[in-house]
């Protein structure tokens, strides 16, 4: 299916405008029923499917591949190394800007982490193409793998994330230290983790001549497109990518990966459409995944529990041949006020696939260590964690000064605490047990999350019968942006929703930027929202300069779509249907293109974010030291809100991912060999339905003029940012054990010192 047309019949009673609707999502019908058709689902005819040989070892180089034994399996047509691999036109090794990270495309012999593609191999069945890479039976020269924090000399990188600065600054550190009546210098660990969507990286390549057709998922189809016709030295247009569903993104689906390029060559090498899918274990290496952390943070108050320094200090690791550094320290860039602040990165190379985004990166891993120290702050003053947060919370950006361009923090932090019933909390830890004398702990967390915006276009059509039409290449990973930004089309052209056509999903669409940064909806929605005015604008001209229409001189006082008609803005009797507008001029349609990017001079001017306050409650077996979370309610204030329904459905998945990086998620390393021993989801943990019996989201109203014209801000990854603070903090008031390695696990509580407050 190479678009998805949201033509069905409503499935509740609208009322107003279709934004603020919370509409069901319109692909969860086909979901449900099996009909959603995701890369892996397609198989054209004549199709192979290939499997990949993947590295045993973290570092060296293969010596030896058995390629005759896997060819000579029944069904086996081709067995693709570096050998045979087919010529590219660009080096997979090669970056001309900051966001083109290196490939492994079978280019040499050489092992750069566990589980590298070494060879791909090509059959008939999947059966046998997964028997023909077994029996290719590698053989290394190995040497000692790298791993973990420190392997080996730090240095400064020249930047973290894509382009921030490595280093900021603001006031004397030392001097707001030294002027402290309190200081808090801890040190906190975060784990390696691994994007684990639900649909792996997969890819159905098939060649026509210099022609390529992919189905793949992807968070950004033109950007894909652009790399893959890189490295192929075929122009862009020539390659037609649909990416209708996803199956879970994160970050992970924001770039074309190596072994989805590898199935472009194996169909190249073979001349038949190939299918590739990875494994799930395969995921654990080639397709990024979240760096280790290990950050210190100092932070003084004064008597009166006023912050007086915050320095940020954070040791992450690279991969040996790339470079993506994750940006922790900068968590500590927007929330608290601090007459003196700094942030700092050091960073270490390992045997790994490269690190890259992974939802809310730099945020969800700073977040959790600044909150923990937020929370050690307060106990030191011996203040409420909620009230310290509220008298230190900042009314500008602290380290760029500008205004935040609307701000409902304290809105956040006070709804959220009177759902959740915070001010009963006893301030010492170890004073709440519930009937079966479990400790009960509540804890807090702050979120931030930069409101992003990038550029994208999209084409809207008015029809003579009335119906609308909106097209552009946006991505759905499967949170509704589809439903989303069809609202916001059907608002736009003034047409009831079932009378819209949506077209996405596809790199033959006019561009919609690149899903990420929780910044699609603005990006993708105001390119919507524009070309939505342009048509009417074009429909209006037509109507106020005939004479013949009822509109005719309204062009003064303008004019309101709604319900597939005109209306003057300054007398609503006077009122004209688009059928009759085009009907009179002849035209079955009329069309128009919009354009949508960030304001430059609002950039410059304001900080934009979103905020929120998110409350835990946790419960821990004072024996044997379990731990479980009971309830949590979040507060966010996030600009406005398109479909209600959906939003909560995302604030909930980043509130779930926020629990798991506290208590869950972590990737075990094999310090001798660098491989991920927990490489699938059996032993890789994620929270699931029981782990979470109670969440709440509130969302808080706020109008942000700034941020677009829509007022629209992210929610993806904001939820992440304050949840995981919050049930780490959480586990210290129940305890009064402070673990500062995550994830919180039962060994960490159990054989605390007993100077912590150890539940022996």
């Amino acid at each position: 299916m190479p678009e998805i047309r949201l033509t069905q019949a409503a499935s509740h009673a609208r009322h107003g405008s279709n934004i603020g609707q919370p509409l069901t999502r319109r692909d969860g019908v086909l979901k449900v029923r099996g009909e959603a058709r995701y890369a892996a689902d397609n198989h054209p005819p004549d199709m192979l499917h290939a499997v990949l040989a993947v590295s045993h070892i973290a570092r060296g180089r293969v010596s030896f591949l058995d390629v005759e034994a896997a060819k000579s399996h029944p069904g086996v047509v081709d067995v693709m190394t570096p050998a045979n691999r087919p010529a590219l036109a660009e080096d997979p090794d090669a970056k001309t800007n900051p966001f083109m990270f290196r490939l492994d495309l079978l280019q040499n012999d050489q092992v750069r982490y566990p589980s590298q593609p070494i060879a791909v191999v090509i059959a008939e069945t999947l059966e046998a193409a997964t028997e023909g890479a077994a029996r290719l039976a590698p053989r290394y020269q190995m040497l000692p793998a790298r791993v973990g924090l420190d392997a080996g000399d730090s240095f400064v990188p020249a930047a973290v994330g894509v382009g921030n600065p490595t280093e900021m600054r603001r006031g004397d550190i030392e001097a707001g230290l030294a002027a402290a009546s309190k200081v808090i210098d801890a040190t906190y660990e975060t784990p390696t983790q691994y994007h684990n969507a639900m649909e792996p990286h997969a890819i159905v390549a098939a060649w026509d001549g210099d022609r390529l057709s992919i189905d793949t998922p992807s968070q950004a189809l033109v950007m894909a497109q652009a790399r893959i016709a890189g490295l192929f030295g075929i122009a862009p247009e020539k390659i037609h990518i649909r990416s209708p569903y996803l199956g879970g993104g994160f970050g992970s689906k924001g770039f074309i990966s190596g072994p989805q390029v590898l199935g472009i060559l194996a169909a190249q090498l073979v001349g038949r459409p190939v299918k590739l899918v990875l494994r799930r274990e395969q995921m654990f290496g080639p397709v990024g995944h979240r760096s280790p952390s290990r950050q210190r943070l100092r932070i003084g108050i004064d008597g009166e529990g006023r912050l007086t320094a915050i320095d940020h200090h954070a040791r992450i690791a690279s991969s040996t041949f790339d470079d993506f550094f994750e940006p922790a320290a900068d968590a500590s860039h927007t929330l608290y006020a601090s007459p003196a602040i700094s942030t700092s990165h050091e960073a270490v190379r390992i045997d790994t696939g490269t690190p890259l985004f992974m939802r809310a990166p730099g945020e969800a891993t700073g977040s959790i260590a600044l909150e923990s120290a937020i929370d050690e702050a307060a106990w030191a003053c011996g203040i409420d964690p909620l009230a310290f947060r509220i008298k230190n919370y900042a009314e500008v950006e602290p380290i760029s000064g500008k205004p935040f361009s609307s701000k409902a923090l304290r809105d956040c932090y006070a709804q959220g605490a009177e759902r959740f019933g915070w001010a009963t909390r006893p301030l010492e830890p170890r004073k709440m047990r519930d009937e079966a004398g479990m400790l009960v702990g509540w804890g807090i967390g702050t979120a931030t999350f930069p409101a992003l915006m990038f550029a994208a276009e999209a084409r809207a059509v008015v029809h003579r019968d009335g119906s609308g039409l909106m097209e552009t290449g946006a991505h759905d990973m499967g949170q509704g942006a589809w439903t989303a930004l069809a609202q916001i089309a059907a608002d736009g052209l003034g047409v009831d929703i079932d009378r819209l056509e949506f077209r996405s999903g596809t790199s033959d669409l006019p561009d919609a930027g690149i899903a990420g940064g929780s910044a699609h909806t603005a990006t993708a929605g105001m390119a919507i929202h524009n070309a939505g005015a342009a048509v009417i604008a074009k429909l209006a001209d037509l109507a106020t300069t005939d004479q013949r229409s009822p509109l005719f001189g309204a062009g003064n006082a303008g004019v309101v779509a709604r319900g597939g008609r005109l209306f003057a803005r300054d007398d609503e009797s006077r009122s004209e249907s688009y059928a009759d507008i085009l009907s009179r001029a002849g035209l079955t349609q009329i069309e128009a293109r919009g354009n949508g990017a960030a304001d430059p001079a609002a950039q410059s001017t304001y900080a934009m974010h979103a905020h929120g306050a998110v409350f835990a409650e946790v419960k821990v077996d004072p024996d044997l030291g379990q731990i479980r979370v009971t309830r949590m309610v979040g507060a966010f204030a996030a600009g406005r809100v398109i479909n209600p329904r959906l939003v909560q459905s995302q604030i909930f998945g980043g509130m779930i991912w926020g629990v798991s990086f506290a208590l869950h998620e972590q990737a075990v390393i094999d310090r001798r060999s660098g491989r991920t021993l927990n490489a699938n989801l059996a032993d890789y943990h994620i929270p699931v339905n029981a782990d979470l019996p109670s969440l709440d989201a509130l969302m808080i109203e706020e109008h942000d003029p700034h941020v677009n014209a829509l007022g629209i801000k992210g929610v993806g990854e904001i939820g992440i940012t304050g949840s995981a603070g919050a049930v780490a903090n959480a586990v210290w008031h129940a305890t009064g054990i402070r673990v500062r390695r995550f994830p919180i696990g039962i060994d960490d509580l159990m054989t605390a010192e007993p100077s912590s407050h150890s539940l022996g």
